[in-house]
């Protein structure tokens, strides 16, 4: 039987993830050689190859061979698999909690999609029965700062929930996950809200997409600009 992306990826490969890593692949792409890399793990020029080419398979890294090594960057998938090993050792040395990422940033305008796809029968049928409530038709949008840019990865290693992908006699709609948060502004909270991802957008790693129950930006009077701190928990 084929070996699968997933099944392959162990900590031996994680190692190598985080030699790259360390090399600056987070910001770009890095020159690494077999034979660097095969010292620092201590194992062939061979295998240090298979493992590269293991991370490769499972999203983790990009790479571009050329004739004297090759250019290797992280993926967001990497950062994240790097990040859910980051959390164990935090909750080995520190007194942290594994179970929310907290995020800063500011509310800005969206491009207005957001109103029309959470609007769809489709997905509306799924928020009311996983996250039982109705959302209001739109999203908030929130600009990350540089910190929480990088501690978002770390979302992703948290349980969400599963939003279908589904089709109608036009065209197919991606799946998405949910994420459970909590917003906050100068003292207002707002308890019942979702980080959305959908596996298809136009949005990048710097910006948040919301959903709620109600219009966050009345509930909180929050205009463009205005600082929030958005507390993702994982769904117990």
């Amino acid at each position: 039987m084929a070996e699968s992306a997933v099944s392959a990826v162990g900590h031996d490969e994680l190692a190598a993830l985080k030699f790259v890593a360390l090399e600056g692949a987070r910001t770009g792409p890095v020159k690494i050689s077999c034979s660097a890399l095969a010292d620092r793990l201590d194992a062939s020029n061979q295998t240090a190859s298979r493992r590269l080419q293991r991370l490769e398979r499972a999203g983790h890294v990009e790479r571009d061979v050329v004739a004297d090594g090759q250019w290797v960057s992280l993926t967001e998938s990497g950062e994240a698999a790097l990040h859910r090993e980051y959390s164990h050792y935090r909750r080995i040395f520190e007194e942290t909690d594994p179970s929310a990422v907290e995020l800063d940033g500011t509310v800005t305008s969206g491009m207005g999609e957001g109103r029309h796809y959470i609007s769809l029968s489709g997905y509306m049928e799924q928020f009311e029965e996983r996250l039982g409530y109705e959302p209001f038709p739109g999203t908030l949008n929130v600009d990350l700062d540089e910190e929480s840019v990088r501690a978002r990865s770390a979302v992703s290693s948290l349980s969400g929930i599963p939003i279908d992908g589904w089709e109608d006699d036009e065209r197919t709609f991606g799946p998405a996950t949910c994420y459970a948060a909590i917003v906050e502004y100068e003292g207002e909270t707002a308890e019942t809200a979702h980080i959305i991802v959908p596996e298809r957008t136009h949005h990048d790693e710097t910006q948040l997409e919301i959903i709620a129950p109600v219009r966050l930006r009345d509930a909180l009077g929050l205009e463009d600009g205005d600082g929030v701190t958005v507390s993702v928990e994982a769904v117990q």
